[in-house]
């Protein structure tokens, strides 16, 4: 029996701290730029309502699963049991700005009321993840983990990898040299002066060199003095109030919103069960119930005082914990972010240190979960992994396309599906594969692993699962409803006729292949 108390705090959490609370950070500053510049939203809210609400949540949610780590600790006798990463949903932020907040901000050109519409959207998703969490244990183990860990490796390339790798293409005298200096630590085993954090050293050197740069007139990084002391106004004590009221002022726009809110409470579903998978596969076992339902139950506390952005676990447990982080890490992230919110330090960060020093600590994450779908599977799965990657592929696709059509004052159906087929844009291919791309992507996924598996019935049940969710509008489509996508979801049908077809009638080598050979050809 474990007598010993699991230690709060060992010398790796100080790599994971500045890891995970540097993700954060970036986090927090594209947040507040969004706030003030997309939105235009008032100061006032941003710094004294939103951002302490945001504080108290990522707070409460990073102390919780510290805690849940500490008693997995104290349980198994384990001194390596890290906690699970959390905080904002990342691409839930960019959807309920652009997709909610946005447009009734200038439909109504009233920036309050969109962050009300914002804050009842993350309401009614906090009750999806509530109830979720009861059925995803089951969900999770029927599904193969080279699906859950497929679409969760899409997620890291498209969404994680892709812009922190062109931000550091972008300004490389920075970004490059940052970026080799965390894979020469974090992959390559280089230990820096005194062991100081590699993370603290790149975003050191980062900002060095942007403040050299400015001095020298070449303004590496877009650091400027008179930013930094325009910053500084910012400082200040505020405290989350409660914002219940703003929460059901929101509800006039109900109809707008349910159409996204539950799709997305149901990739916060999914994309939890993978994260808690990728923990698994790293040693530590969380029960997938408690997750979500704290994520549903801490999102809900968030909103009612003044957040309209979701909390959820974060893809990147096994990266933490290959540094060395365990229990404090966490907690000591989620307290720090708690006083920058309170006291309105964001804001003279943005101004002091180059986001392109942060943003290789992100690729990394993304390299290593990328990395674990390929790794921690049968090779035999290999294929369905890239069956899994695709549509987030396509959906990243269309976010560029959509994003840069939008600037120019115009969208695809102006300028012609046609035209863009004719010079070989396949827009309306990427609108339907990249619909509920985590959805998509994790039933292509189970789809094809039990067919290498030679398992057709399972593959033709969710097959014919992935018609429902698509008829529907849960994947391969824009909007729930009825009849969604009607072709889609009859193909999907079909091949699970052709599977049980299969299964019943074909004679089938049920001995599994081996993956091909380097130099094989087909």
């Amino acid at each position: 029996m474990q007598t010993t108390k699991p230690a709060f705090w060992v010398p790796g959490d100080w790599n994971a701290y500045f890891g995970f609370g540097t993700n954060i950070l970036v986090n927090l500053l594209v947040l507040t730029g969004l706030l003030r510049f997309v939105l235009q939203m008032p100061d006032d809210i941003v710094f004294g309502r939103i951002l302490p609400a945001v504080g108290l949540m990522m707070c409460l949610s990073t102390l919780y699963y510290a805690w849940l780590a500490y008693k997995l600790a104290k349980e198994t006798g384990r001194t390596d049991v890290c906690a699970l990463p959390s905080g904002i949903s990342v691409p839930h932020m960019f959807v309920v700005v652009f997709v909610i907040m946005l447009p009734i901000s200038l439909t109504t050109g009233d920036p309050i009321k969109g962050w009300e519409a914002g804050l009842t959207w993350v309401f009614v998703q906090s009750f999806v993840l509530m109830i979720g969490g009861f059925i995803a244990p089951y969900i999770r183990k029927i599904t193969p983990r080279a699906a859950l860990l497929g679409t969760l490796a899409g997620v890291s390339i498209a969404f994680i990898s892709m812009r922190p790798a062109l931000e550091m293409f972008m300004t490389p005298v920075i970004g490059f040299v940052c970026f080799a200096i965390i894979l020469l630590s974090w992959f390559g085993g280089v230990r820096y002066f005194k062991g100081i954090p590699a993370g603290l050293v790149a975003i050191a050197v980062g900002t060095l060199i942007a403040w050299g740069s400015t001095a020298m007139g070449l303004n590496y990084g877009g650091l400027t003095l008179d930013k930094l002391t325009e910053s500084l106004t910012s400082f200040g004590f505020s405290v989350p109030i409660p914002a219940v009221g703003h929460v059901f002022s929101g509800f006039e726009f109900i109809g707008i919103i349910l159409v996204t809110a539950i799709p997305f409470g149901i990739y916060d579903l999914v994309e939890a069960m993978d994260n808690v998978e990728s923990a698994a596969v790293a040693g530590d076992s969380f029960p997938t119930t408690r997750v979500l339902t704290a994520d549903g139950v801490i999102s809900l506390i968030g909103c009612c005082m003044g957040n309209p952005f979701i909390n959820a676990v974060y893809i990147g447990h096994p990266g933490w914990k290959s540094m060395g982080g365990r229990i404090g890490y966490s907690a000591v992230t989620g307290i720090t972010m708690l006083v920058l919110c309170w006291l309105g330090i964001i804001a003279v960060f943005s101004s002091a240190i180059p986001l392109v020093a942060i943003s290789p600590i992100l690729l990394y994450i993304g390299m290593l979960i990328g990395s674990q779908a390929f790794q921690e599977t049968p090779k035999s799965h290999a294929p369905a992994i890239i069956v899994a990657l695709i549509p987030h592929l396509a959906a990243w696709g269309k976010l560029q396309i959509d994003t840069v059509l939008g600037a120019a004052g115009t969208n695809a159906a102006a300028v012609g599906l046609d035209k863009l087929a004719q010079n070989g844009v396949l827009y309306e291919g990427l609108s339907v594969l990249g619909g509920g791309a985590i959805l998509g992507g994790l039933m292509l996924g189970a789809i094809t692993v039990f067919i290498i598996d030679r398992n057709f019935i399972k593959a033709g049940y969710f097959s014919i699962a992935a018609s429902l969710m698509t008829f529907f509008g849960f994947m391969h489509g824009e909007a729930i409803g009825i009849g969604e996508s009607p072709t889609v979801a009859a193909a999907y049908m079909a091949v699970a006729c052709v599977l049980f077809a299969c299964a019943k009638f074909s004679l089938v080598d049920y001995k599994v292949p081996e993956p091909m050979e380097h130099g094989s050809v087909i």
